[in-house]
């Protein structure tokens, strides 16, 4: 059988603060005992009788922040063992025991040596034993008991940030959110209203608003404008004691500021603007700046600049300084102040971002007026044309009048003008300009197969302001004159075969010419006059700007004659027809059955002296003809008539191998 003890727990209230118990769980002790009773004295003078269990702990409350100078009585232990002859002991462990609780070993009363905060430690977990104290031995089971700090309200709330920022959009609503403010108590939130915490607003009305239990804070006041008042400074308590009186309370800063919206439209300071430019002013030249105001700040605040009437809405621009939000006028086409004066501009200036609520109050633009008065330059002459193209025939006479430019001066003074021509264009001085009407003439003889463009540069300058001048270019174009007869395309040199047939093919000519006429080219090819009859080749004309040579009878003799020259007439078809005569060389030449060239040298015997066995025969044939008439009477000379020593067509070879023929 198990044995079950009871221990006595006693407390009562110490001064000047009580101390309270309450039942705890019930243990079973380990010890085998006979069943007995638990008294409990203290404050309460309850006495509880249970039974199987030896011990029965009260869970003590005891109130922090004790001031008194003695020690604070906690309760009292009691064993059902304890007869009073002192031969029991009351033995205390756990948390604090022996620096903040000590035990009386012999009465078995607690006391709290310390003052005790709740927000450090809430709670202490003891252990208690009642021992022999002859023995040593432990007449009751040890057990454990509870002794939880009672609250009270010593901690004021305390906001998680000492300063807040936030920002709200300007012109919001009433009620619109701006931030939320926290505040947290350390006392306990389990007993009473010590930690029970209420917002409200001390600075910041009524502009803003605070929810009393989440710290939410709101606008309050409607159509807050940024640019009347940017900044606020909004100063919030939060109260314990659910913000009654007695209630411990701290305090925060929020420094609030509205942020912009686009409210405001920009507004010209004047409604006229007035600026000069010279007329010389390239395109791209700043004029002069306008600039529109607008309260906004940020993007709310860009503008944009455009010219919507005028009559200058062609010749000017405007464009946007993104730094600085002015316009900046500047000039689109090239002004002329003698042609006008004065331009009026109508300039808007408007918000690219606009936001649609805010319309109803009017359009988010403005307009000025811009007048731009054109001043008077000297400006250099100006010719007609940017430039002239001119043309002259190739065999036009030294003066010969080309054409002529135009310059004049600008300016409403109309200075006379003078012209040159610049000669580092025109080196070697072909042209030349009367100065005083601009015409252009020549100075030199021209060829157009030499040059067919002449690009020079004119100077126009203004006789009284020398400085004032400008420049054209003039290019010539030489025309075609048939002046250049044309002439083989190569040197020809061809060979033609000892056993080729007659109307053979031997060689195809081609003609060029420097000329170069309207119609184009039309060459015509024919034999020179001198050698047509009895050559022993023709030529045949293909009427295609080509010719061919062909054989004229069959078979030749290379050892009769090796080399033959072909004096050939070109011609060409333009006005005045111009012609020139070229050379063929034909030579004789020993061929293969497939017409292929194989040799053209001739085995003629050859004499020491140079002369062949042939040539020398003839020589002195002629020789005994020619003394024949000088001796032989004069009955005998017509006999001799017939006889004839054709000395003009024999040619004497250059070399011993070779004979030639002119055709």
């Amino acid at each position: 059988m198990r044995t079950y003890r009871y221990f006595l727990l006693l407390f009562w209230v110490g001064q000047p603060y009580p101390t309270f118990s309450t039942p705890l769980s019930k243990r079973t002790s380990g010890f085998p005992a006979k069943k007995r009773a638990l008294e409990l004295s203290g404050n309460s003078k309850n006495e509880l009788n249970r039974s199987k269990r030896s011990w029965m702990w009260n869970q003590f409350f005891l109130l922090e922040e004790y001031t008194g100078s003695d020690y604070q009585y906690v309760g009292k232990l009691h064993s059902d063992q304890d007869r009073g002859d002192g031969s029991l002991k009351y033995i205390l462990s756990g948390d604090g025991a022996g620096d903040l609780f000590i035990i009386n070993e012999n009465t078995g009363d607690i006391q709290a040596t310390k003052r005790l905060d709740r927000e450090e430690k809430p709670v202490y977990i003891l252990r208690a034993q009642a021992i022999n104290r002859r023995t040593g031995r432990p007449v009751e089971p040890e057990s454990e008991f509870i002794i939880k700090i009672h609250d009270i309200n010593d901690n004021e709330p305390i906001f998680t940030k000492d300063v807040y920022t936030a920002t709200v959009p300007e012109m919001s609503d009433v009620g619109t959110f701006v931030v939320q403010v926290t505040a947290t108590d350390a006392d306990d939130p389990t007993y009473g209203n010590s930690a029970k915490v209420v917002y409200s607003i001390l600075q910041g009305q009524p502009y803003f608003s605070v929810e009393s239990e989440t710290g939410i804070i709101k606008t309050a006041l409607l159509n807050m404008d940024r640019e009347n008042r940017e900044q606020y400074q909004v100063v919030i308590q939060a109260k314990d004691m659910g913000g009654q009186m007695g209630g411990l309370s701290g305090t925060t800063t929020v420094n609030i500021t509205l942020t912009d919206v686009n409210d405001n439209p920009p507004r010209f300071p004047q409604s006229t603007y007035q600026f000069k430019t010279p007329e010389s002013s390239p395109p791209g030249t700043p004029i002069g700046r306008i600039k529109a105001s607008d309260a906004d700040m940020g993007e709310n605040a860009e503008i944009e600049y455009s010219i919507t009437e005028g009559e200058g809405l062609d010749m000017f621009d405007v464009v946007t300084d993104q730094e600085t939000q002015e316009g900046v006028i500047t000039v689109k086409k090239l002004l002329d102040f003698e042609k006008k004066k004065v331009y009026t501009l109508k300039v808007e200036a408007s918000n690219p971002h606009v936001e649609p609520r805010f319309l109803y109050l009017g359009p988010f633009k403005d307009a000025a007026t811009v007048r731009i008065m054109v001043e008077d330059v000297d400006e250099p002459p100006v010719f007609s044309k940017l430039a002239y193209i001119l043309q002259i025939r190739e065999d036009a006479q030294i003066n010969t009048t080309i054409g002529s430019v135009t310059a004049q001066d600008p300016d409403a003074a109309r200075n006379p003008v003078k012209y040159s021509v610049d000669r580092h264009t025109d080196m070697d001085r072909i042209f030349n300009i009367d100065s005083g009407n601009g015409s252009i003439f020549t100075s030199k003889l021209l060829d157009r197969e030499t040059l067919l463009w002449h690009n020079i540069t004119v100077i126009a300058t203004e006789i009284n302001n020398p400085k004032q001048s400008s420049r054209v270019p003039l290019y010539i174009k030489v025309l075609d004159v048939n002046d250049n007869a044309p002439e083989f395309a190569e040197f020809y040199e061809t060979f033609v075969c000892e056993k080729a047939k007659a109307d053979q093919l031997i060689q195809t000519l081609r003609a060029v010419d420097k000329d170069d006429p309207y119609s184009g080219h039309q060459f015509s090819f024919s034999l020179a006059p001198e050698a047509a009859s009895g050559s022993n080749f023709t030529i045949q004309d293909n009427k295609d700007n080509t010719a061919g040579i062909l054989t004229r009878k069959n078979g030749y003799n290379r050892h009769e004659m090796s080399t033959y020259f072909l004096p050939v007439v070109i011609s060409d078809n333009d006005y005045p027809v111009q012609s020139s005569t070229g050379t063929v060389t034909v030579r004789v030449c020993a061929c293969d059955h497939h017409g292929n060239m194989q040799s053209c040298h001739a085995e003629a015997l050859v004499h020491p002296t140079g002369l062949s066995t042939g040539a020398l025969i003839a020589i002195l044939l002629c020789i005994v003809t020619l003394l024949g008439k000088l001796l032989l009477p004069a009955s005998y000379l017509p006999m001799l008539r017939g006889t004839h020593c054709y000395s003009d067509t024999l040619d004497l070879p250059t070399s011993p191998s070779k004979a030639y023929s002119p055709i």
